[in-house]
Protein backbone atom coordinates (compact mmCIF):
# COMPACT_ATOMS: atom_id res chain seq x y z
CA UNK A 1 0.00 0.00 0.00
CA UNK A 2 1.20 3.30 -1.05
CA UNK A 3 2.36 5.55 1.87
CA UNK A 4 2.19 9.49 2.50
CA UNK A 5 4.06 11.54 5.02
CA UNK A 6 2.53 15.05 6.47
CA UNK A 7 4.65 17.55 8.03
CA UNK A 8 3.28 20.30 9.81
CA UNK A 9 5.58 22.59 10.80
CA UNK A 10 6.68 25.40 13.47
CA UNK A 11 3.62 26.90 15.59
CA UNK A 12 0.99 24.95 13.40
CA UNK A 13 -0.10 23.17 16.27
CA UNK A 14 -1.50 26.50 17.48
CA UNK A 15 -4.29 26.47 14.42
CA UNK A 16 -7.35 26.99 16.34
CA UNK A 17 -5.89 30.15 18.19
CA UNK A 18 -3.90 31.51 16.19
CA UNK A 19 -5.14 34.56 13.75
CA UNK A 20 -8.12 33.18 12.84
CA UNK A 21 -8.61 35.12 10.29
CA UNK A 22 -5.52 33.94 8.01
CA UNK A 23 -5.93 30.18 9.43
CA UNK A 24 -9.59 29.79 10.23
CA UNK A 25 -10.50 28.08 13.63
CA UNK A 26 -10.03 24.60 12.55
CA UNK A 27 -7.25 23.12 14.93
CA UNK A 28 -4.63 20.74 13.88
CA UNK A 29 -6.03 17.45 14.85
CA UNK A 30 -9.21 18.28 12.81
CA UNK A 31 -7.02 18.89 9.87
CA UNK A 32 -5.30 15.80 10.59
CA UNK A 33 -8.69 14.01 10.95
CA UNK A 34 -9.74 15.09 7.88
CA UNK A 35 -6.55 14.04 6.24
CA UNK A 36 -7.18 10.24 7.38
CA UNK A 37 -10.84 10.52 5.95
CA UNK A 38 -9.07 11.06 2.37
CA UNK A 39 -6.24 8.42 2.31
CA UNK A 40 -9.16 6.06 3.67
CA UNK A 41 -10.84 7.08 0.69
CA UNK A 42 -7.98 7.28 -1.75
CA UNK A 43 -6.64 4.20 -0.56
CA UNK A 44 -3.25 4.80 0.91
CA UNK A 45 -1.88 4.92 4.25
CA UNK A 46 -0.78 8.40 5.46
CA UNK A 47 0.92 9.44 8.57
CA UNK A 48 0.56 13.20 10.28
CA UNK A 49 4.05 14.21 12.39
CA UNK A 50 3.67 18.07 13.72
CA UNK A 51 7.44 19.56 15.31
CA UNK A 52 8.33 23.26 16.53
CA UNK A 53 11.18 22.03 16.69
CA UNK A 54 13.90 22.31 13.18
CA UNK A 55 16.17 19.33 13.47
CA UNK A 56 13.31 16.80 14.31
CA UNK A 57 11.71 17.84 11.47
CA UNK A 58 14.68 17.29 9.57
CA UNK A 59 15.14 13.90 11.30
CA UNK A 60 11.86 12.72 9.92
CA UNK A 61 12.56 13.70 6.56
CA UNK A 62 15.73 11.50 6.49
CA UNK A 63 13.71 9.08 8.16
CA UNK A 64 11.22 9.19 5.25
CA UNK A 65 14.00 8.39 2.68
CA UNK A 66 12.87 4.98 0.87
CA UNK A 67 9.79 4.59 3.29
CA UNK A 68 7.20 6.79 1.54
CA UNK A 69 6.14 6.97 -1.64
CA UNK A 70 5.11 10.95 -1.21
CA UNK A 71 6.00 14.20 1.49
CA UNK A 72 3.20 16.87 1.82
CA UNK A 73 4.42 19.45 3.82
CA UNK A 74 3.38 22.74 5.50
CA UNK A 75 6.79 24.09 7.05
CA UNK A 76 5.09 26.99 8.23
CA UNK A 77 7.55 29.92 9.13
CA UNK A 78 10.62 27.42 7.86
CA UNK A 79 9.21 27.77 4.44
CA UNK A 80 10.70 31.18 4.37
CA UNK A 81 14.31 30.45 5.61
CA UNK A 82 14.83 26.94 6.33
CA UNK A 83 17.34 25.57 3.99
CA UNK A 84 17.89 22.38 6.37
CA UNK A 85 14.55 21.49 5.57
CA UNK A 86 15.10 22.36 2.00
CA UNK A 87 18.52 20.39 1.64
CA UNK A 88 16.63 16.83 3.90
CA UNK A 89 13.36 17.12 1.31
CA UNK A 90 16.55 17.39 -1.54
CA UNK A 91 17.46 13.77 -0.60
CA UNK A 92 14.07 12.18 -0.76
CA UNK A 93 13.68 10.98 -4.45
CA UNK A 94 9.70 10.93 -3.87
CA UNK A 95 7.19 13.67 -4.98
CA UNK A 96 7.13 16.46 -2.40
CA UNK A 97 4.19 18.43 -1.91
CA UNK A 98 4.23 22.01 -0.32
CA UNK A 99 1.09 23.41 0.74
CA UNK A 100 -0.30 26.30 2.63
CA UNK A 101 -3.76 27.48 4.35
CA UNK A 102 -2.41 30.99 3.61
CA UNK A 103 -1.85 32.30 0.28
CA UNK A 104 1.87 33.25 1.31
CA UNK A 105 1.98 34.96 -2.16
CA UNK A 106 -0.52 37.59 -0.63
CA UNK A 107 0.62 38.22 3.02
CA UNK A 108 3.96 40.06 3.90
CA UNK A 109 6.68 40.80 1.87
CA UNK A 110 8.80 38.27 3.66
CA UNK A 111 6.40 35.59 3.52
CA UNK A 112 6.21 35.39 0.14
CA UNK A 113 9.63 33.25 -0.83
CA UNK A 114 9.99 30.02 -0.31
CA UNK A 115 13.36 28.03 0.15
CA UNK A 116 11.37 25.05 0.09
CA UNK A 117 9.31 25.84 -3.33
CA UNK A 118 12.83 24.44 -5.29
CA UNK A 119 11.71 21.07 -3.76
CA UNK A 120 8.48 20.40 -4.54
CA UNK A 121 6.50 19.21 -7.57
CA UNK A 122 3.83 21.58 -6.50
CA UNK A 123 2.85 24.47 -4.23
CA UNK A 124 -0.49 24.99 -2.93
CA UNK A 125 -1.71 28.21 -0.64
CA UNK A 126 -4.25 29.86 -0.15
CA UNK A 127 -7.62 27.29 -0.04
CA UNK A 128 -7.58 27.08 3.96
CA UNK A 129 -7.70 23.22 4.85
CA UNK A 130 -8.33 22.41 1.68
CA UNK A 131 -4.71 23.37 0.51
CA UNK A 132 -3.73 20.04 2.58
CA UNK A 133 -6.39 18.05 0.88
CA UNK A 134 -5.64 19.14 -2.76
CA UNK A 135 -2.40 18.35 -1.78
CA UNK A 136 -2.90 15.12 -0.85
CA UNK A 137 -4.97 14.81 -4.00
CA UNK A 138 -1.70 15.84 -5.92
CA UNK A 139 0.31 13.21 -4.54
CA UNK A 140 -1.94 10.74 -4.99
CA UNK A 141 -2.53 11.55 -8.44
CA UNK A 142 1.37 11.59 -8.82
CA UNK A 143 2.03 8.00 -7.04
CA UNK A 144 -0.70 6.19 -7.96
CA UNK A 145 0.10 4.67 -11.21
CA UNK A 146 3.77 3.92 -9.48
CA UNK A 147 2.35 0.26 -7.91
Amino acid sequence: MKRVLVLHGVNLNMFGKRDPAQYGTITLEEINEKIGELAAELGFEVECFQTNHEGEMVEKIQQAHEEVDSVVINPGAWTHYSYAIRDALEILNVPVIEVHISDIHAREEFRQFSVIASMAKEQIAGFGVESYLLGLRAAWELIKDNQ
